[in-house]
Order: C-alpha cells, then structure tokens, then sequence
C-alpha cells in the first residue's frame, strides 16, 4: 500500500502523456482536416507543476505543429500563495511563446476565479489571471465566439465563461458567469463549424446541435481512475462526463484529464497529459 501510495504521489504527477483523439463531429466539412492541441488544468505552482514544467508542456505542444492550440482553464491554485509559486506574468509570458498556424486561445477555469479574493466578493471580473493572459497576448473568450478565416476554411471558434466562478454558492444567486445563449447568438448560421471551450463539461449536457466539439477540463479524470471509473469526480454527471471521448445523442465531447492536481496532490491510473485532437 505504501508503494502505491508513494507512486500516486511521486510518480504519476510527474508524468506527461500525449493522448490523440481522431473524429468527424457532427457538421464538420468533408475533406477538412484539423489539428488542435489541448492544455488543460496547469494549476501552476502546484507540487508538480513549477515554472520548468510550464516550459516543457509548451516546447511538447509546439512540436505537435497544431492549427489551433486551446487553454481550458485553471492556470491557478486557489489557496494561499506559496514562496515556490512563480509570479503570474512570469507563467503567462511561458505560455506566450505557445505557437500555432491559426492561433492560441483560452478560456478561465474556476479555481482562476476562486483563487481572487476582490473578484469573488465583487462577483464580478476582471480576475488577476485573465488580466495576466492579456497582458502576454493570449486572447481569452469569456461568452465569446470569434469567426476564424483559417487555411483550410472558415470555423468559429467560442469559450464559455466558467459554470462555478462564485465561491460559496449563495440560493438564488447564479454560481457560475457562463451565458450559453449569449454566445451561440453571436454565431451565425452560416455552416461553418463551432468549437466550443468550456472549462467545465456538464454544460454539454445542454450544448446545441450546432455545436460540432465541445472541449473540457475540470474534472483532472477524477485524479484516480480504476479500469476506467473514478470514484470521485466534481460533476454533478459524475463519470459520465468524467474523462476522454463521450459521445452523446450525436454530439461530441473530449474531456481532459489536465496536467496539474487539485486538493490532493496525487494521480493513480491517470497521468498528466496533452491532448491533440485530430479532426476529420
């Protein structure tokens, strides 16, 4: 038991993977390919992931050649901060070296939202993490969707604000900053496909048809998976939305399992890992 302990700990956070997915959602064109590389989850500062890791995700993201390269959120911790915690500009500016032919994007996770003390009793933005990512370049879609003229046609691509932003959930007052409807309305009904981020999956469980992909994190695979099942997952889907491809009434979800741990520092039976999703 100390063995498996020891390496839940010690070993399997410090790992790095590169799980592929390859699909042709619902509305995707005939013939188009597309590359999309997925970071989710850093949670930066945390026991495994020091500035040096950071590093190396991006150099291992960059060698995938990705068309677009997608942050689902949780760059943070929210706790109190540690003397090893590296200064947010200084992880924002790694991930500004990020590259991809039809660029990079991200979308804020709850614990960005959490780990703000003035933003949770605003209950309003602007956070400290999302104002880091700005300052380095990287576009941030908060119940935005943005037409991309890529290569190989056009695609929107949008990010929905996070589901759990607001820390405690007081009755009668909405948890979460994400408007669905908001953003589908800026997305014309013009055939092109729609990429969807959104930190947390259980929305997809309400997502539209027109959605072709919907991208998550969050749930880190439940952190420990046996034989495919986690006994805790913080969704109110549990494992139905818990990791990998879900395939859903013709939709399409890919949660990811992330890179960083949260509450406890360990992983069994789900390491760290970059996605690439391979479209077409």
């Amino acid at each position: 038991m100390s063995g498996t302990g020891a390496y839940a700990a010690a070993w399997e956070p410090r790992r790095q993977i590169l799980t592929r997915y390859r699909l042709k959602p619902r509305g995707w064109p005939e013939r188009r390919r597309m590359r999309l590389a997925v970071i989710s989850d850093l949670h930066i500062g945390s026991l495994h992931v020091p500035l040096s890791r950071v590093t190396e995700v991006v150099a291992a993201t960059n060698a995938l050649k990705p068309d677009l390269t997608l942050l689902l959120g949780d760059f943070v911790a929210s706790r109190r901060r540690v003397a090893s915690d590296p200064p947010m500009r200084d992880w924002a500016d790694e991930l500004a070296r990020l590259r991809a032919r039809d660029g990079v994007f991200a979308v804020l996770g709850n614990h960005d939202w959490w780990h703000d003390p003035q933003t949770q009793a605003a209950r309003a933005g602007p956070t400290q993490v999302g104002e880091a990512l700005r300052e380095a370049g990287i576009p941030m879609l908060e119940n935005r969707a943005l037409r991309l003229e890529t290569v190989d046609g056009p695609l929107w691509l949008a990010g929905l604000g996070d589901q759990i932003a607001f820390l405690p959930h007081h009755r009668g007052r909405p948890a979460g900053i994400d408007d669905l409807a908001g953003t589908m309305a800026q997305i014309a009904d013009d055939g092109a496909p729609v990429i969807m981020m959104a930190h947390e999956p259980d929305i997809f469980a309400r997502m539209p048809d027109r959605v072709s992909l919907t991208l998550s994190g969050h749930t880190h695979g439940g952190q420990v998976r046996l034989f495919g099942w986690a006994p805790i997952v913080p969704s109110r889907y549990g494992n139905r939305y818990g990791y990998g491809h879900i395939h859903e009434e013709g939709r399409d979800l890919v949660v990811s399992a992330g890179i960083g741990t949260s509450q406890l520092p360990i992983r069994f039976g789900i390491p760290p890992e970059i996605v690439l999703v391979e479209l077409g």
